[in-house]
């Protein structure tokens, strides 16, 4: 399947139009392959807005997606939620969107998404669940929260799926579908018009199909051009953090990512085992509830209130977590996070990137997690596997990047690359040189 650059310079060759690469892409956003992915299409307003793109623009009138959760101009915003299904349009498209437009995107619809982003699996009781593209005979969850946005770029309907991760919801589903994902240190793309969950941890990014493609839409949503550098992989230092990070990986993963270890040295990446132990912190930093549970139940308090009724279940015992957070409490919790940030830069500062698998396991069926309280215990542990390795990156205010790492016939696994904050980059270079090293 040819990524954004391959189809731009088709486009350009007049090897194709921007017209007919749009109505491939209708074709398969109404293919059963996308069943549930789309809250709302807008096929009609994409098909006007491809006669007027620019074939030399840098998104070239090429399809993207828009997780539920950002403005767009004319319609409501309902992220995932039926309560909000009805709430006044937006005046202006968000800056994420608007960005994307400027740059010749056409936008194809809205995607489906965990309610109110506030899971790393990827169920919607509401709106259906997209299936993962990467199995047709056992439909398994897509991961979250970014759900409909991965399964709208793995199964070519989008060059694009615009998204947030705020402990993984980018990078899990980038990983569990075999595509990319990266998520920006949080400062660099502007949350402008996107319903927040927690305003501390939450990245606009994006998932693509290649990390060159990653470079282009990040370059697009932090208005800012990117110097990777064509260093070779040698050039770089890599850590391996052996602790929390490898526990409990399933054997696919292990494999995986052992294999990849293996070709990222033959290919002449010096790698280097490190512990962090600073990494045992986080529970009693999080203990009262962190972050996403304060700061959603802020939010939500007044619509919990009014309508908690029409909450998934599941979300609603996740936000009131943060019903009982005291304002000491938050406060000290943004102290301990600044402390523990410090002494972990200080530990990577030697390294130009750490590699680790992004999730330790793949993609369970929809069947063993779907909505419904006998199955609760399950999700919540397919929950906490997810989103436990790329969350750490989330509260170090770090950056990472999800690619792919399996051989054909297996489930998709994901590699993740990553650092402190402001290290985009580098760990962006390095991905590149990892991508071409594993492409081979």
């Amino acid at each position: 399947m040819n990524d954004l650059h391959a189809t731009r310079f088709t486009l350009l060759a007049g090897g194709s139009d921007a017209r007919t690469e749009m109505e491939r892409a209708i074709a398969l956003s109404e293919s059963s392959a996308c069943a549930h992915v789309f809250t709302r299409t807008m096929f009609d307003e994409a098909r006007a807005a491809v006669a007027e793109s620019a074939p030399e623009s840098r998104l070239a009138g090429l399809a993207f997606t828009s997780k539920d959760l950002f403005d767009v101009a004319g319609q409501p915003t309902p992220a995932g939620s039926a309560v909000l299904a009805h709430a006044p349009a937006a005046q202006v498209d968000s800056l994420a969107v608007a960005r994307l437009r400027a740059a010749g995107g056409v936008l194809t619809g809205r995607t489906n998404m965990t309610e109110f982003a506030f899971s790393g699996v990827g169920v919607n009781p509401h709106y259906g669940t997209p299936a993962n593209v990467s199995d047709t005979a056992t439909p398994r969850i897509p991961g979250g929260s970014s759900s409909g946005a991965a399964i709208s770029v793995a199964s070519g309907a989008a060059f694009i799926g615009l998204g947030s991760d705020t402990g993984g919801s980018i990078r899990i589903p980038a990983a569990l579908n075999g595509i990319v994902g990266f998520k920006n240190t949080a400062r660099l793309t502007p949350a402008d018009g996107a319903l927040p969950l927690s305003t501390t941890l939450d990245t606009v990014c994006a998932m693509t199909r290649s990390v060159r493609d990653a470079v282009t839409a990040h370059e697009i949503l932090s208005a800012r051009q990117v110097t990777p550098g064509s260093v070779p992989l040698s050039t770089y230092r890599l850590a391996v953090v052996k602790n929390v990070f490898l526990d409990d990986l399933e054997p696919v993963v292990a494999t995986a990512f052992e294999r990849t270890l293996a070709t990222l040295r033959a290919t002449g990446a010096r790698i280097q085992e490190i512990e962090l132990p600073e990494l045992a912190d986080l529970q009693v930093i999080n203990a009262t509830g962190g972050f996403s549970a304060a700061e959603s139940y802020a939010w939500h308090r007044l619509l919990l209130e009014r309508s908690g009724a029409g909450y998934d279940p599941r979300v609603v015992q996740r936000i009131l977590r943060g019903a009982g957070m005291k304002a000491h409490e938050y406060i000290d919790l943004i102290h301990a996070r600044r402390d523990w940030i410090a002494r972990i830069e200080k530990t990577l500062a030697p390294f130009d990137a750490v590699v680790s698998p992004t999730v330790p396991i793949t993609a369970p069926s929809i069947a063993s997690v779907a909505p419904g309280a006998e199955r609760d215990d399950e999700f919540f542990r397919v929950n906490a596997l997810l989103l436990r390795n790329p969350s750490i990156v989330n509260m170090l205010d770090g950056c990472a990047i999800s690619l792919p790492c399996h051989t054909a016939g297996e489930l998709p696994v994901g590699l993740m690359l990553w650092h402190a904050a402001m290290h985009d980059d580098a760990v962006l270079a390095v991905a590149l040189q990892a991508e071409r090293a594993l492409q081979k």
